[in-house]
C-alpha cells in the first residue's frame, strides 16, 4: 500500500483484528482445558495459538491500520510521533480505542459461542497481586520497546514475526502471562474460561499496562534516539506504508 487507508478502513481493520486476536486467545484457552487437565499444557497451547494466530494478523492487516490492536500501541505512536508526521492524530485514537475494545469484548463472545459457553459471563478468574502488576509493567514495556524500537532501527518487516515471538515468549517470563493490552484486558472480563480475568483484577492491570506504556517509550527514547531514515521500506507504526522513516 502506497497511500493511507481511509480512516474508516482502518477502524474497521483495528476492530476485526483485535476481535480475532481475542478470540484465538480465549478459544485457544478454552480448548487447551477441554483437551489436557495439565496446567503447563494448557498454557502451552494458548501461547502458542496467541503467537500464531498474532503474527499472522500482523502480516495481513498492518500495511492498513498498522495493526495496533492495542490502545498502548496506538498512544505510544501518538507520543513517539505526535511532533511529526507520522503519529496517528488525537481524532484517529478517538476512533481507534472504541473499535478495539469493541473488538475485544466481540472476540470473547465469539469465542465463547464456538465452544457453546455462556456468551457473557463475568470471569471469576481474579488476578490481583503485586507480583503480577509488576509482570504487565515488563510485559507491556518490552512490547512497546520492541515494536517502535524496530521501526527507529529501519527493521518493522520483522514485527509479524518478532511481536509473536516476544508475546509468545512474555507468556513464560512474566507472572501476569503477559496480557500486554488494555483492550484484550478488559475483553477478557466478559469471559469464565480459562483465558478470563475477573473484572475487579482489570483496573490495576490497565493501569500497570500505563506505567509500562511510559517505561518503553522512555527506552526507546535511550536506546534509539531519534528516529533517523532508513534505508528500506518500512510500516511505520501508524500504518503508513512508505518507502523511509524520515528524521523528525
Amino acid at each position: 500500500m502506497t497511500e493511507m487507508a481511509p480512516l474508516g478502513r482502518r477502524v474497521a481493520v483495528e476492530f476485526v483484528g483485535t476481535s480475532a486476536l481475542v478470540a484465538v486467545v480465549v478459544g485457544s484457552g478454552i480448548q487447551a482445558t477441554k483437551l489436557s487437565q495439565d496446567v503447563g499444557v494448557q498454557l502451552l497451547a494458548n501461547s502458542l495459538a496467541t503467537v500464531f494466530g498474532l503474527g499472522v494478523l500482523i502480516a495481513l492487516l498492518g500495511p492498513v491500520s498498522g495493526a495496533h490492536f492495542n490502545p498502548v500501541v496506538t498512544l505510544a505512536a501518538w507520543w513517539t510521533g505526535h511532533s511529526g508526521s507520522e503519529g496517528p492524530t488525537l481524532r484517529e485514537i478517538a476512533a481507534y480505542l472504541p473499535a478495539q475494545i469493541a473488538g475485544a469484548i466481540g472476540g470473547a463472545v465469539l469465542a465463547d459461542a464456538m465452544f457453546a459457553e455462556p456468551l457473557v459471563r463475568w470471569s471469576t478468574h481474579a488476578r490481583w497481586a503485586s507480583h503480577l502488576w509488576l509482570g504487565e509493567v515488563v510485559a507491556t514495556a518490552g512490547l512497546v520497546l520492541l515494536i517502535f524500537g524496530l521501526a527507529r532501527a529501519g527493521r518493522a518487516h520483522f514485527a509479524p514475526v518478532a511481536v509473536a515471538s516476544y508475546i509468545g515468549a512474555a507468556y513464560w517470563f512474566t507472572s501476569s502471562t503477559s496480557f500486554a493490552n488494555p483492550a484484550v484486558t478488559i475483553g477478557r472480563a466478559f469471559t469464565d474460561t480459562f483465558a478470563g480475568i475477573a473484572p475487579g483484577s482489570v483496573l490495576p492491570f490497565v493501569a500497570a499496562q500505563l506505567v509500562g506504556l511510559v517505561v518503553g517509550v522512555a527506552l526507546v527514547a535511550v536506546l534509539f534516539g531519534r528516529p533517523a531514515a532508513a534505508a528500506e521500506d518500512v510500516v511505520v507504526p501508524h500504518g503508513e506504508y512508505h518507502p523511509a522513516t524520515a528524521d523528525r
